[in-house]
């Protein structure tokens, strides 16, 4: 079965495709040669992610789905948030994010923050939604190589090492997106 992510971040469709079975290909809108950027107006994540599908879908008039992921700081009351990828501005640099989330805790002690995914599905022009959360904590400091967004300085809840320093199959068995996902392909082996 082939379904459209509604994203042109390729770390995000090889993250996916990696925990999918053989039956299911993803595509990706630059696999489609579509390189326009997609409007996320909303205040939440799950209405970011119902944006995005449902655009897709009456675009493609094919199945689809899309995510939106938001890192959620305690002592920050939730920022980033849905604002996560342009949190230091509409550049939506990894690293200016990163610096600014660090700069705004610096000298906390609480440092406990999850990350949240919500992903939504249209199939057979119904929608469907799935949501994983994994909780952890912000480093004093960048560490690791992998992955990509805040991935170098959220270490989660049981582990210690960041997102940055594991592999993305590691990454996808526990993190939100991969918890997200693995509740969508539950759902695709039923249909």
């Amino acid at each position: 079965m082939e379904l459209i992510f509604a994203t042109q971040n390729k770390h995000k469709a090889q993250e996916i495709q990696a925990q999918l079975p053989n039956q299911f290909k993803v595509k990706s809108l630059l696999d489609l040669n579509y390189l326009d950027e997609l409007e996320e107006t909303q205040n939440t994540l799950q209405g970011n992610a119902l944006q995005k599908v449902r655009f897709v879908h009456s675009k493609f008039k094919t199945n689809a789905f899309a995510d939106d992921t938001g890192l959620e700081v305690e002592e920050l009351n939730g920022e980033p948030g849905v604002y996560s990828a342009r949190y230091a501005g509409e550049s939506k640099s990894f690293d200016d994010n990163m610096d600014k989330l660090l700069k705004n805790l610096n000298g906390e002690k609480n440092r406990r923050a999850q990350f949240r995914t919500v992903v939504t599905l249209i199939l057979n022009n119904e929608e469907y939604l799935f949501e994983g959360v994994c909780k952890g904590l912000i480093t004093l400091e960048k560490t690791g190589e992998k992955g990509f967004g805040y991935d170098p300085i959220f270490k989660p809840d049981g582990f210690d090492r960041t997102f940055a320093q594991m592999t993305l199959e590691e990454k996808a068995k526990f993190s939100h997106r991969g918890l997200a996902v693995a509740k969508l392909i539950e759902f695709l082996k039923k249909v």
